[in-house]
């Protein structure tokens, strides 16, 4: 028996319809049109793609959008500049700072920077520490685990109660996400570098969040049969039968996990999609709060 894949495109497509009519809404009510401002510094060019497809998408569902970019020659003060001129901007309800940033930028001291009111990427400590706390709740949730969330609910997972596997620690994913699971009172593991027998701690996860940056690293005869599996790696590779000489893989085996997982995400057309759409939501919500506070 194949495993269902959690088509992430169809379900980002949905919900963008539903944003679209929403900030039509909004626009009619106030006169403006929900605002995204975007923060690139250095010459990584997947970052600047990332912003290029932000962008698009903001015009998509009829969002305002700026952008400002700067060279890997950056200074601390030029990106604070940059974030502070969007916190004053009143047409700018939500703001991205792209990660990674030049290596001489404290991007700590930068994502502090950003008004809490605006921290549509939920990169805040403010807001990680109220994601980590139990009893509260963040006023916005981090794009890509927040995506990988609702992929589950899309998908019927019932995590209460569920053993959940992270693969990966990092900030951006790893981190949030493992808190979100536990918020949703899922039993979690957390696996990284260090970690002793990961095949082992794998074969026990009803749900598994691969996020490591490693292709077709997770082994499908490492999951759990029936498993729930969420690949939010994209990895480029050379694929000499494509066209483009490359092709991109998840951090997961696709095709042999397709005998043993119960529902997978692809790579790409999964995970990747709702982290546009779950960054575009937060700024429809912040566009609302601030709004409404006058």
């Amino acid at each position: 028996m194949s495993a269902t894949i959690i088509d992430g495109k169809a379900i980002a497509d949905r919900i963008q319809a539903e944003i679209a009519e929403d900030a039509a809404r909004f626009q009619a009510q106030y006169g403006y049109p929900p605002g995204l401002g975007a923060v690139l510094a250095g010459d990584n060019p997947a970052s600047a793609q990332y912003v290029r497809m932000k962008r698009r998408a903001c015009e998509k569902v009829g969002f305002h959008s700026v952008a400002h970019v700067m060279t890997a020659s950056s200074t601390q003060d030029e990106v604070e500049a940059a974030v502070s001129a969007l916190n004053a901007d009143p047409h700018i309800h939500g703001i991205l700072v792209q990660l990674p940033l030049p290596p001489q930028i404290n991007e700590e001291r930068v994502l502090r920077a950003v008004s809490l009111d605006k921290d549509v990427d939920g990169f805040h400590p403010i807001n990680i520490g109220m994601l980590g706390m139990k009893g509260r709740e963040a006023l916005f949730t981090p794009a890509t685990p927040t995506g990988c969330m609702v992929l589950l609910k899309e998908a019927g997972v019932n995590l209460e109660g569920a053993n959940a596997v992270v693969i990966g620690r990092s900030n951006i994913v790893g981190l949030p996400v493992a808190l979100m699971l536990m918020k949703a009172n899922a039993t979690v593991t957390v696996c990284h570098s260090r970690t002793r027998d990961l095949p082992a701690i794998v074969r026990q996860a009803d749900v598994v969040i691969a996020a490591i940056g490693r292709p077709e690293y997770v082994k499908a005869d490492w999951l759990k049969p029936g498993a729930t599996v969420i690949d939010v790696g994209t990895n480029r590779v050379d694929d000499p039968s494509d066209e483009r000489g490359y092709k991109f893989v998840g951090d997961v085996e696709f095709e042999p996990a397709l005998g043993i997982a119960g529902a997978i995400t692809k790579v790409p057309g999964g995970v990747g999609p709702m982290t546009i759409t779950m960054l575009l939501h937060n700024t429809l919500k912040a566009a609302r709060r601030i709004a409404a506070a006058g």
